[in-house]
């Protein structure tokens, strides 16, 4: 039997991303403390315990516990969940992406900025993948990154969605990559 994510311990999967890339690179690429990713906040009491987010950005389709609650703004961006959301090759993931994307770069989303869906790993994991290829951080270590998630995520399923990307101009329509990796990037060599 396999035991499941314990989902009233607060926000499964929670991490600050900047930290964990620049642990698994071994040097600073990213900023610390600016992009969070986890699962759903049902159970989480303290801004802190989430790394105290100015924006909340919610993959789910359903509503979020009020970000207010936390101090933040809310964002609710949910991915279509008739399609599989690690083909990234798929129009509609493709939008979704380059919405999350948009969301990330435009100066007025205050950071740090908290990315999430149900269990932190699937949609928020593609998600996370796209803003760091995106930024120009190596795909190994975006895969490495993806692999800290608990439960049921695959090697495969992240290299699929990364090999979706095609290069970066052609992937993120209109997106402003200068903008994106000045507010995540340590240097502009990200």
């Amino acid at each position: 039997m396999t035991m499941g994510l314990d989902y009233s311990a607060g926000c499964v999967n929670f991490r600050d991303v900047g930290e964990w890339i620049n642990v698994i690179a071994g040097q600073p690429l990213l900023q610390p403390g600016c992009l969070l990713r986890g699962g759903k906040l049902d159970h989480v009491t303290a801004a802190a315990a989430i790394g105290t987010p100015r924006t909340v950005l919610n993959l789910r389709r359903g509503a979020d516990r009020p970000a207010w609650l936390f101090g933040a703004h809310s964002i609710h961006l949910p991915a279509d969940d008739r399609v599989e959301n690690y083909d990234t090759r798929h129009p509609r993931v493709r939008r979704w992406l380059n919405r999350v994307v948009q969301v990330v770069a435009d100066p007025a989303t205050e950071l740090p900025l908290l990315i999430h869906c149900t269990s932190g790993k699937d949609r928020t994991g593609v998600a996370v993948a796209a803003i760091l290829f995106a930024a120009g951080i190596d795909p190994a270590l975006i895969t490495e990154e993806y692999l800290l998630s608990d439960r049921d995520v695959q090697r495969e399923w992240i290299g699929q969605a990364l090999d979706g990307f095609a290069a970066v101009d052609d992937y993120f329509a209109g997106l402003d990559v200068i903008a994106l990796r000045q507010r995540l990037c340590v240097s502009e060599e990200c």
